[in-house]
């Protein structure tokens, strides 16, 4: 009976806290659930309900991006055979002026014996920029062709001519003859920013075209030293992505989520040459900037401010006794430079420009660089503790103050050459009375003919050539084929005859 009791008491004192539990803790119709411990679930927020600081796990989509995108990347292939055939010795010399890294990005090289015969072909991409057929890519991609195709997406294929090109930046502008192309919205590449998400559509390795790949912007301002190879007046100040990029994408575009462009894909760093997870685009601010003087101008026109420059670091802080290690030191002053001319001093360091922060060399770079010279802008600069701020006033390359006249015209784009007047004492010097020298070449008619660089065209179809305007009158006028005569400085004895169809 005592057992009985005692049994019954227990179970009535488990049922009352049973009751007690139930009515704490599941109050108010709360429950406990318990889930298994390897299962991890994710929320997902509307807009107006997401707590501050968090970021909805809705996965991303390129769909929209990529079918804006893809219309407006085109595949251009370009020839070498002329100058191959016509003096073989002379292809090696003009591929040794494309960096190494260049030419393994390009697709297709032009590399081999000097003695091999025939035509070349080598491929990369590019992006139509305007809907009259504007097409921006590298110069490296067309800057050792003879001739150059674009092949829309749809498969309608052109025969482009070169506008102009220009290795500091190694973008270059060619056109085809259609309209109502789709072209791309040019974003301002000053707003992107590291970790956000962009798109890169190109035509990779052989026959992918019209690829699209995706990946973060790893950093911005990159300066990874392979223009400067070529040209000491390079700009470098690259877009740094994961998107994979391959030998044939170059010339392509690199969008944002929104399928704008935000720079023009250029090189990889990588041990094969393949893509090793790091690629580097031209932002699009300095593609609008070289795009636009060339297409106005023929060529573009740098400003400079004329100084000596390094990045301020740790250890340039411990070498000049700087209490900073941010910013860009003024190792040398060029006299009559706007530098100079301006009160920059040796010593200085530049911490801002137009109210733009310099924090290393390539920050002042590329902000300058989108500036023409006779532009006005401000410098703060920190010397000996104070901060200082100065006005310059921008000068060229050969202390220009204002910018150069165009020095093409449409009539002279078929030649494919930029050109320029000689002096009375640079004439005097070749033993010439008159002239017109070719600077550079494209691909075009001269190219193709194996007109080089550095030739002084006297005479057209019999006719005199004193300036630029008596270059561009005879080639309105001439038709079907003429003969043109010049000289190479190297061997101002000799004379050189070329046979141009016009």
């Amino acid at each position: 009976m005592k057992n009985i009791l005692s049994t019954f008491v227990a179970a009535l004192f488990a049922s009352l806290v049973t009751l007690a539990s139930y009515h704490y803790l599941v109050k108010d119709k709360q429950t406990i659930q318990v889930e298994p411990a390897t299962q991890t679930k994710f929320a997902t927020y509307l807009e107006d309900d997401r707590p501050a600081g968090s970021v909805a796990a809705v996965p991303f989509d390129f769909t929209v991006a990529a079918a804006k995108v893809t219309p407006s990347v085109v595949h251009i292939t370009s020839t070498q055979g002329a100058i191959a055939q016509n003096a073989p010795g002379q292809q090696d010399e003009r591929l040794q002026q494309i960096p190494e890294m260049f030419r393994d990005f390009f697709g297709d090289s032009f590399g081999g014996a000097p003695q091999q015969r025939g035509p070349r072909m080598g491929s990369g991409s590019g992006v139509i920029i305007s809907s009259d057929g504007y097409i921006a890519t590298n110069n490296h991609v067309v800057a050792d062709a003879d001739e150059l195709t674009v092949v829309l997406t749809d498969n309608r294929s052109y025969t482009a001519k070169v506008i102009g090109t220009d290795p500091t930046t190694d973008i270059a502008l060619i056109k085809i003859d259609e309209e109502n192309l789709p072209a791309l919205t040019l974003a301002n590449s000053d707003n992107v920013k590291v970790g956000e998400w962009v798109m890169a559509a190109g035509n990779p390795l052989r026959g992918l075209n019209s690829t699209v790949t995706a990946g973060i912007v790893s950093a911005t301002g990159r300066d990874i030293n392979i223009l400067r190879q070529q040209d000491q007046y390079a700009i470098e100040s690259f877009i740094q992505t994961d998107a994979a990029v391959n030998p044939g994408n170059s010339g392509g575009a690199l969008t944002n989520v929104d399928g704008d462009l935000i720079g023009i894909n250029t090189a990889i760093m990588s041990p094969t040459g393949s893509y090793a997870g790091y690629s580097f685009a031209v932002p699009s601010n300095i593609v609008k900037k070289v795009v636009d003087d060339l297409k106005e101008y023929g060529k573009v026109q740098r400003a400079l401010i004329g100084v000596s420059i390094m990045d301020v670091n740790a250890t340039t802080a411990k070498r000049f006794n700087l209490d900073m290690t941010r910013g860009v030191y003024v190792d040398s002053v060029m006299t009559g430079g706007a530098g100079d001319e301006g009160g920059i001093e040796a010593g200085d360091v530049i911490i801002r420009v137009d109210e733009k922060k310099t924090n290393k060399s390539a920050d002042l770079q590329s902000y300058v660089g989108r500036k023409r010279p006779g532009d006005k802008i401000t410098v703060t600069v920190m010397r000996d503790s104070d901060e200082t701020t100065l006005s310059l006033t921008l000068k060229g390359r050969n202390d220009e103050a204002m910018v150069a006249s165009r020095a093409r015209s449409s009539e002279l784009e078929s030649l494919g050459a930029q050109f320029k007047e000689l002096d009375e004492e640079e004439l005097s010097e070749l033993g010439l009375d008159n002239g017109v020298q070719v600077v550079r070449t494209y691909a075009g008619k001269l190219r193709q003919q194996g007109v080089r660089p550095g030739f002084v065209i006297t005479r057209i179809a019999n006719k005199s050539i004193k300036s630029l305007d008596d270059l561009t009158e005879v080639v309105k006028e001439e038709r079907g084929g003429v003969l043109i005569e010049g000289i190479y400085p190297d061997s101002p004895e000799e004379t050189q005859f070329y046979g141009v169809g016009l």
